[in-house]
């Protein structure tokens, strides 16, 4: 198969533009390169020189181990963008070193991510970006002038994205419900306001309301003033048992149903407003690259979806499951093309704690490149997958790093020793995903007739 330089299939590619975008054919969705070439984003997370340091340190294992082994931080990069490209790799995913992507002998897309909501509400000290006040705004768009304006002309940005891993619903996190985040920002908080006003809008009475809520206040003044608004009922997190479980005790309960219909209606305000903006600040500063979304680390419910559909070039969701199958399903509903973020698999046979994070663990090394193969032949099957990006690309520190994780992660040790039974398997699929991804297009002819 003839590619293009980035590593997109040249034969019946589409029209070139010089920058990275998505199209279809025969119903299926690809990738286009800046070349005109079919692409899927196949990359790795954190491929850089000092990923992590030992927890409450400033050791860096990896980083001296490489100093070592390669005598300068530019030296490492030619070495570990080459190492990609051989295991047919062509994206530097999440918190890469983006001097990696033009390092070595082929050219790597990359696909940073600008943190605009997350370095709102860490400024405010709120669980979700309160999308509702005037700062916010002017806030993402200071900061996507800042990060997105300089790389507007770049050819290898395959797209940015916005966020990760917002809190949208419940999830392993917690109970809370948007809704009750907003409800129990500050009073005078524009979101509080907003969250309160739309609830007044929508009910007849502040009893009738009540009835449903049943909080200690006795009117909409006394509400905005109350300390703690408590949610009368806590739903399952959106996944397989969801639809089921939760209709059967709304129908059991129509108090539940009316707080779950408030709590599902002030998401999708939420999220509309969230993404219209992110969406219209990125591509303020950057007019020519897509808007890769942001990075759901949980399934949120149908109306963020829908936001996330409407103002996005491609969803982005983060899968740490054995199958992908089930939950790429549940984002294709939108019908927009899809990019799993991070997912990975821990092999318990190398010494590491792996005590802490996400994806399943297995024995060895053989395993977790089966799982690797069996994973992601079932996402680029998908006629809406559009890439894959497995966490990350060294090993963790054994002490731990930021946050305690500890894990396997890696395709390579601390040490920067290449796993092989892992690399092998990447390369192979890697190199198989366009046909595999061609497939897909057959499956949908099919679904459609």
């Amino acid at each position: 198969m003839r590619r293009t330089k980035w590593g997109g299939l040249a034969e019946r590619g589409f029209e070139a533009s010089g920058f990275f975008r998505v199209d279809q054919r025969d119903g299926i969705h690809w990738l286009v390169d800046p070349d005109g070439g079919l692409f899927l984003s196949k990359g790795v997370n954190n491929v850089r020189f000092d990923p992590d340091n030992i927890r409450n340190t400033d050791k860096v294992p990896y980083a001296q181990a490489c100093l070592d082994k390669y005598g300068s931080r530019n030296n490492w990069r030619a070495a570990a963008a080459n190492r990609l490209v051989s295991w047919n790799f062509n994206t530097i995913g999440c918190w890469s070193d983006e001097v990696v992507a033009g390092a070595g002998d082929t050219p790597l897309a990359m696909t940073p991510i600008v943190d605009l909501g997350a370095s709102f509400w860490l400024h405010r000290r709120q669980r979700f970006p309160d999308v509702f006040d005037d700062e916010f705004e002017s806030h993402i768009r200071q900061r996507a002038k800042e990060l997105c304006t300089p790389r507007r002309n770049a050819p290898q940005l395959l797209g940015t994205f916005i966020d990760n891993e917002l809190y949208w619903s419940p999830d392993w996190r917690g109970n809370d419900e948007l809704l009750t985040t907003f409800l129990n920002f500050p009073p005078r908080r524009p979101g509080r306001v907003t969250a309160i006003t739309a609830l007044q809008q929508h009910y007849r009475d502040f009893e009738q309301f009540n009835a449903v809520w049943c909080t200690p206040a006795r009117s909409w003044d006394a509400l905005h003033m109350l300390g703690q608004i408590e949610a009368p009922f806590t739903r399952l997190a959106p996944g397989a048992r969801y639809n089921t479980e939760e209709s059967w005790a709304n129908k059991l309960d129509r108090r539940r149903e009316a707080f779950a219909a408030d709590c599902d209606a002030f998401a999708a305000v939420v999220a509309d407003r969230y993404f219209e903006l992110c969406v219209g600040a990125i591509k303020a500063a950057d007019p020519n690259h897509m808007v890769l979304g942001a990075r759901f680390g949980a399934l949120p419910h149908d109306g963020v979806l829908a936001a996330a559909a409407r103002h996005l070039d491609v969803i982005s969701f983060n899968c740490y499951h054995a199958d992908p199958t089930p939950l790429i399903e549940a984002y294709a509903t939108t019908g927009k093309p899809c990019i799993i973020t991070e997912f990975s698999f821990r092999g318990d046979d190398v010494g590491l704690p792996n005590s802490m994070g996400g994806g399943p663990r297995v024995p060895t090394q053989t395993e977790r490149a089966a799982c690797f193969r069996s994973y992601a032949t079932a996402a680029v099957s998908h006629p809406n997958v559009v890439g894959y990006h497995w966490f990350e690309h060294a090993d963790q520190p054994r002490e731990g790093r930021f946050d305690g994780e500890d894990c396997n992660y890696g395709t390579v040790t601390i040490e920067d020793e290449v796993y092989p039974e892992l690399t092998g398997a990447m390369t192979e699929v890697n190199a198989d995903a366009e046909r595999l991804h061609g497939q897909g297009a057959a499956i949908a002819s099919a679904a459609q007739a």
